[in-house]
């Protein structure tokens, strides 16, 4: 089980599909929910350190480094 999510912005995501099809770019919309597993991660950036996860979605596939301020959580 996982927890749902609302994305807060627009914004096109590399989602790693399978070894076959390893980088397809989706785009995420503002109000899009999702399932996913969260694994939380800090990103150091040229603006300083900045909280994200990588995303694992019910079906398998992945988004990394996706930062908490373009999602938040709704249950």
């Amino acid at each position: 089980m996982g927890n749902l999510i609302e994305f807060l912005t627009d914004f096109t995501a590399g989602i790693e599909v399978s070894r076959q099809n390893w980088l397809e770019w989706v785009r995420l919309r503002r109000g899009d929910r999702a399932r996913v597993h969260l694994v939380p991660r800090v990103l150091e950036t040229s603006a300083g350190l900045v909280e994200a996860a990588d995303l694992h979605f019910d079906d398998g596939s992945v988004t990394r480094e996706v930062p908490y301020e373009r999602f938040r959580f709704v249950d």
